[in-house]
């Protein structure tokens, strides 16, 4: 359907879901936490190819909350075979990264949800790093996890041993697999055609 002007309800959607995106990432890029005024919730996030950060800013609109943009102080390669590498090797290592920022106003909030993706079927690195570095104590902590195909692996006992204290809720879990699957159905294609 095209709106006056020639513009599809398309169009329009995705010009606003990029303009959401902009705005949340000129937040995360500033290293601080987006604040609400009065707000006792957290949405504390670490996204690779974004899926969760579009679970994250859409928790912190519905609930007024605070967002948090979990980053490495060292960022992690944009290929994604080489990024994989890395985080396997800092896994099997049980390296835990520096963060860039901390929140340094963990104790103002009662609820935090923690997002992140599963990275070689457990908890990522800055993940440890951010449970390891904050003191959760008391808390309630919601996590919402995505995966490509694999389930949630170890996070319940990697939340529960990182996060003493905090009053762990079942998480949400969402299959996003979609970079994985291009690579493959690439992969495949290219395999097709040289083969």
């Amino acid at each position: 359907m095209r709106w006056e002007g020639g513009v599809s309800r398309r169009g329009l959607l995705v010009a606003q879901a990029v303009l959401t995106f902009a705005s949340t990432a000129a937040d995360a890029q500033e290293g601080g936490t987006s604040r609400m005024k009065g707000s006792k919730t957290l949405v504390a996030y670490l996204t690779r190819s974004g899926n969760t950060r579009v679970i994250a800013d859409t928790l912190h609109r519905a609930l007024n909350a605070d967002l948090f943009e979990i980053r490495p102080a060292r960022p992690y390669p944009e290929d994604y075979e080489q990024h994989v590498a890395q985080a396997t090797r800092e896994r099997d290592g049980g390296f835990v990264p520096p963060l860039a920022a901390k929140v340094e106003t963990i104790s103002g909030y009662d609820e935090i949800f923690l997002g992140f993706p599963i990275w070689g079927e457990t908890a990522p690195p800055p993940i440890r790093s951010f449970l390891t570095a904050h003191d959760l104590q008391g808390k309630t902590l919601r996590p919402f996890i995505t995966h490509g195909g694999y389930g949630v692996g170890d996070n319940l006992s990697v939340l529960a041993s990182q996060a003493k204290g905090a009053r762990i809720q079942a998480p949400f879990v969402m299959e996003a697999d979609q970079e994985r699957r291009t690579l493959n159905e690439i992969n495949g294609w290219l395999g097709r055609i040289r083969g």
